[in-house]
């Protein structure tokens, strides 16, 4: 070793073995940009229907609360499934590479509804596709993929970092989708076939964002079965579906993180398609969802490098509660003042900057509820316990699309009039300013009864004893 170098250390502050080198950061980094692109797009197909193909919105609204709920449902099963299959940590990989062309193929159908033919076989149509990408194909991905959090490293600092990487690949994905959706589309023409062009290219970067993340992933446990490292956890005996669910709901702190990314999906999916509304109905330009989301850059790069050093000083929970308080408090801003566009775009960098932090942690939430199980039951319930808690980021985004929908039918939206009612521009002052306000508050006293990260040393400490005394008994 050349002298002065300076030596990776083996260990962290905890004593758990660090595996992860940068290649393994990016990789990990790339499996998230691609669902997340999925996620984000997604995200925008009820603009895209209501605006562009000209579906009903009580139909679309209806049709996406169908699918989410049936996706939810499907991440419960995927999850037994893997927990019971066998391959040992290879196994949260190999469903990346089934479904990474199906992936890329089903993100061009979302485009391709046929209108010409009538409202029901659209309806029909859209409801199929969003329940093959939702449901199916994402579900098959996303599922393992969470639970590769667990099994790639023991050390909570790793675990950390990932969960930063992994935030900034869901921020950037929602960030490209937010930001080039409208303009390009619109530059494109502005018809579903620009739609189609556009998602042909969306699905080409997520085809080769998956497959970087398995070709990294799959060799990294093959690695660590041949050196016999420590980032391969020990295979588990599976635990019968029904008792592993009661498990679950028995740990309140799996309860809680259920809660938080329930709301939290549901606030998403309002965000994800309130922007496009907001700026075409109350500000007269949809291209306007461009510079907000541009300037938002700003906040975004800040939010991210900043997040480290928060989440050290204000720890898991008070960098929680920062992130909700504070985005409650911007939103709070735009109610005195909605029609004002400096203040739209300003209240939304500073919640954004603030949650940032926050969506940092959610991998890491997971992480330590499934820290819990084992702590509890003598058992880690790794993918069903990631599974089911996507169950509730699909029920939320399922649900965040019917109420948006139940808004607009409520201020009796109509796409085709030049310029919004009274009844619209209220509606959607509702879904944009005054629900995350309830939302944001909500979650903060949901919360507030997470006291999970005092007690994991000792926790982990209690189970390390309980490991080494077994081949006593």
């Amino acid at each position: 070793m050349a002298f002065g170098k300076k030596v990776r250390p083996t260990v962290d502050k905890d004593g758990a073995a660090l595996v992860m080198r940068k290649r393994d950061y990016l990789a990990d980094f790339s499996g998230q940009l691609g669902l997340g692109l999925m996620a984000n797009l997604v995200g925008q197909l009820q603009y895209f229907y209501t605006d562009k193909v000209g579906i009903a919105v009580g139909s679309v609204g209806v049709v996406m609360v169908i699918a989410k709920v049936v996706d939810a449902l499907t991440d419960i099963w995927f999850g037994n499934i893997i927990d019971h299959s066998k391959g040992g940590n290879m196994k949260y990989y190999k469903w990346m590479l089934r479904m990474a062309v199906p992936a890329a193929v089903i993100t061009v159908m979302m485009f391709t509804v046929p209108i010409q033919a009538g409202q029901l076989p659209a309806v029909a149509y859209v409801l199929v596709t969003n329940l093959l990408i939702t449901a199916v194909i994402y579900t098959m991905i996303a599922t393992p993929f969470a639970a590769t959090m667990i099994v790639r490293t023991r050390s909570q600092q790793e675990r950390g970092n990932m969960g930063i990487l992994r935030a900034v690949g869901s921020y950037a994905s929602g960030m490209v989708i937010a930001i080039a959706t409208i303009p390009v589309t619109n530059m494109l023409g502005g018809t579903q076939a620009a739609w189609i062009k556009y998602g042909a290219v969306i699905a080409l970067i997520v085809l080769l964002s998956l497959l970087i993340c398995y070709a990294n992933g799959s060799k990294a446990m093959r690695k660590a079965v041949e050196d016999d490292t420590a980032a391969a956890e020990p295979e588990e005996e599976p635990v019968e579906f029904l008792t592993a669910v009661k498990c679950l709901f028995g740990n309140k702190y799996w309860v809680i993180v259920l809660l938080f990314n329930l709301i939290t999906a549901v606030s998403s999916a309002i965000a994800a398609s309130s922007g496009a509304y907001y700026c075409k109905w109350i500000f007269g330009n949809d291209n306007l969802v461009a510079i907000a989301g541009s300037v938002g850059l700003l906040s975004t790069f800040l939010g991210f490098a900043l997040s480290n050093p928060i989440i050290k000083k204000l720890g898991v929970k008070g960098t929680i509660n920062l992130g909700l308080l504070g985005y409650a408090a911007s939103c709070a801003v735009r109610c005195f003042v909605p029609t004002n566009l400096a203040a739209y775009i300003g209240s939304g960098l500073v919640g954004s900057f603030l949650q940032i932090p926050l969506m940092c942690l959610y991998g890491v939430l997971l992480a330590m509820a499934v820290d819990y199980n084992e702590y509890k039951y003598d058992k880690k319930l790794v993918a069903v316990s990631s599974g089911a808690i996507g169950f509730g980021n699909k029920v939320g985004g399922g649900l965040g699309a019917l109420v948006l929908a139940l808004f607009l039918m409520i201020g009796s939206y109509d796409s085709t009039l030049s310029a919004a009612t009274t009844s619209m521009r209220y509606a959607i002052y509702a879904f944009s300013n005054y629900l995350p306000i309830v939302l944001n508050v909500g979650m903060f006293l949901i919360f507030r009864g997470f006291d999970l990260e005092e007690k994991l040393p000792a926790m982990r400490a209690e189970v390390a004893k309980r490991h080494t005394q077994k081949p006593e008994e």
